[in-house]
């Protein structure tokens, strides 16, 4: 894997032919998503020839303008169109124009939703995920057949796609060009965390029980560079007991801290103390570090005032205060049921935090604005570092099997091709079976977290660590627990210290846990791929997701009442639309503290479990809900 790249080499690789492959490829994002949340409304006008694609046409007229588009797609379940990216034309008033994202956003922003002051924002997060894809383009087009050798890292750094749904999901506005190279996960390239001392008077330092500070920071960093930044602080004639460290990213001392702390920082409420020695990689999430040179060691998370995909990249003082009490839940939960064991379906535990507060943002704003978030700071249990449950002593991970993010099942190559369907391919396993292997990991324990427990996870493709063995699934790690976890109308009062991740939710909402987050979110884009593999189907895949969840709430039937409350055979469900919450506010999409605030929505969507038990409407049928002529926001 390349890591030595250059500046002047991406300015040598951004050439007109990348520019206009990117452009294709979002606007063909574009054209499906916004399809899928009624914001535009293309008809179907003719069937290709010789395949199950339709040719489909979207006008948007503006006062003297006149734009069309014409592209060819197929049509999936949930109203989800594959849209061929090769396929797309443009004309403007009939004359033929280039195929350009920025311009498509322009022409619909009347529709869109978004106000004046907010879009010229929006149109440079645009810009920034069209200079990624064509970066990634350039430097980490690596074909489908060859990635699914990679190693861990590797895999981590071919990503080409970022969030399946969003459309802006490459702001990262704040990065330069060399800030790209340098703290961007597809540049792959090797990092060193800043590291500083944080008084106690201002700094909190929260573990799980067993964990000590000393004992814990010293394995983290090695017995050398603790006395190494313990002696720094003893030469300023200062007491390191005083002290706690915090791990910071290089942009944010440059960017914010340096500047921003300046008087903790002169009045020796904070000291730095420069670079540590360990080199780590930049994972998915951007402010997530994996440890190159001690991979037992944890993830380390920071804080981050970039704008990137609809917030501020921040950690709160206040969220790390309570991130391990919230692990040390979620784990004793998975640890009471044999259930999750049996289904090799194991969490990273967020074990340490460090949090500093800036008094004066803290007297002048409230908790949640961006001043509060620019120093605090976590560890994550990397699973290098844990034993089999099965086998105590011995690691988890056999030196047979290898890691993968559980979004490389999103990928396609630049020619169309899913990393998913190449797995199958060189496993031993039909489709059906390996994808049986899949929802086993992964969709069962799931629901069982639901139905059983009232646990919701974040289940995005980023938020998992596949197990791959002989390139089959054989176990899952669920990561990103702290702020991601709810309890969803608890049938028992939580501890006190989880009181924050208690939720009331409407039962007809509540039941999105399931339907959106991973029927719409996740299955909506795997099935297509997964129909990519020989003698498999769009609907052979969601008669095994049908049958599975039926054999779990057969096999589990002290939760009837639950499964009647939640019914996930219901004919629809409610269409959640994600980009529509990032257009009404790209700087803040969701306030963490109300996340049982409703969310927009555009009707509803048909349900396959009710299909495959009731009879099939085809996805090639082109009468569609997509052809609606509804494009007013909810």
């Amino acid at each position: 894997m390349n890591t030595d790249i250059h500046v002047a080499d991406v300015h040598h690789a951004l050439t007109p032919q990348r520019w206009q492959q990117a452009n294709q490829h979002l606007v063909a994002k574009i054209l499906a998503e916004f399809s899928h949340e009624r914001i535009i409304a293309p008809t179907a006008v003719a069937s290709v020839a010789g395949n199950s694609t339709t040719r489909w046409q979207l006008i948007i007229e503006q006062q003297d303008e006149r734009w069309e588009y014409g592209f060819d797609a197929r049509q999936f379940m949930l109203e989800h169109l594959q849209v061929d990216p090769a396929s797309i034309t443009c004309t403007l008033n009939g004359q033929p124009k280039p195929v350009d994202a920025l311009m498509l956003v322009i022409a619909l922003k009347d529709k869109l939703g978004i106000s004046e002051q907010l879009l010229p924002t929006y149109m440079e997060e645009i810009t920034s995920t069209l200079y990624g894809k064509a970066f990634k383009l350039a430097f980490r087009d690596t074909p489908v057949a060859a990635l699914i050798d990679a190693d861990y890292q590797e895999m981590e750094a071919s990503m080409t796609e970022g969030h399946p749904i969003f459309i802006a999901n490459n702001g990262r506005i704040g990065f330069d060009e060399a800030d790209y190279l340098n703290y961007t996960p597809e540049s792959a390239r090797p990092m060193r965390v800043r590291w500083l001392a944080g008084h106690r008077n201002r700094t909190n330092f929260h573990a799980l029980a067993d964990i000590h500070y000393d004992n814990f920071i010293e394995g983290e960093l090695g017995q050398a560079q603790w006395q190494h930044f313990r002696q720094q602080l003893k030469d300023r004639q200062l007491n390191p007991d005083d002290y706690v460290l915090i791990p910071v990213h290089p942009w944010q001392w440059r960017e914010k801290i340096a500047r921003v702390f300046t008087a903790d920082i002169a009045n020796q409420w904070l000291i730095d103390l420069g670079e540590g020695s360990d080199h780590y990689q930049v994972q998915q999430s951007i402010r997530t570090f994996f440890n190159l040179d001690a991979p037992a060691r944890c993830y380390v998370k920071t804080s981050l005032s970039i704008l990137n995909m609809g917030f501020m990249r921040g950690l709160s003082p206040y969220y790390m205060a309570r991130t391990p009490a919230i692990n040390a839940f979620a784990a004793k939960l998975l640890a009471s049921d044999r259930f999750f064991a049996e289904h090799h379906f194991h969490m990273l535990r967020e074990v340490a935090t460090v949090g500093y507060h800036h008094r004066y943002y803290e007297m002048a704003t409230s908790k949640s604005s961006p001043y509060h978030k620019m120093l605090s700071g976590l560890w994550r249990e990397s699973p290098y570092a844990l034993e089999d449950p099965a086998q105590p002593g011995q690691p988890l991970i056999k030196p047979n099997q290898t890691l993968m993010t559980m979004a490389a099942l999103l990928h396609q190559d630049s020619s169309g091709d899913a990393l998913v369907a190449a797995l199958v391919s060189a496993s031993s396993l039909s489709p059906s079976q390996w994808l049986e292997r899949l929802l086993d990991l992964y969709y069962i324990p799931l629901l069982h977290a639901f139905f059983a427990h009232d646990l919701a996870f974040m289940p995005h493709g980023e938020n998992l660590i596949l197990v791959m063995e002989d390139y089959v699934p054989v176990a899952i790690f669920m990561k990103d627990i702290g702020e991601e976890i709810a309890l969803v109308n608890p049938r028992e009062e939580p501890p006190e210290e989880v009181e924050g991740i208690r939720f009331s939710i409407a039962d007809g909402r509540a039941v999105d846990v399931v339907f959106t987050d991973l029927f719409d979110c996740i299955f909506r884009f795997v099935a297509p791929l997964m129909a990519s593999c020989e003698n498999f189907t769009e609907t052979a895949f969601w008669q095994l997701v049908t049958q599975k969840t039926r054999d779990y709430q057969r096999a589990h039937p002290e939760n009837a009442r639950q499964y009647q409350r939640y019914d996930l055979f219901a004919p629809e469900f409610v269409r959640t639309c994600l980009n529509r919450i990032q257009l009404r506010n790209n700087q803040q999409m969701i306030n963490l503290d109300e996340r049982d605030e409703e969310l927009p929505s555009a009707g509803t969507l048909a349900n396959p479990l009710y299909l495959a038990e009731h009879g099939w409407k085809t996805s090639t049928d082109v009468e569609d809900v997509t052809t609606h002529t509804t494009t007013h926001m909810v």
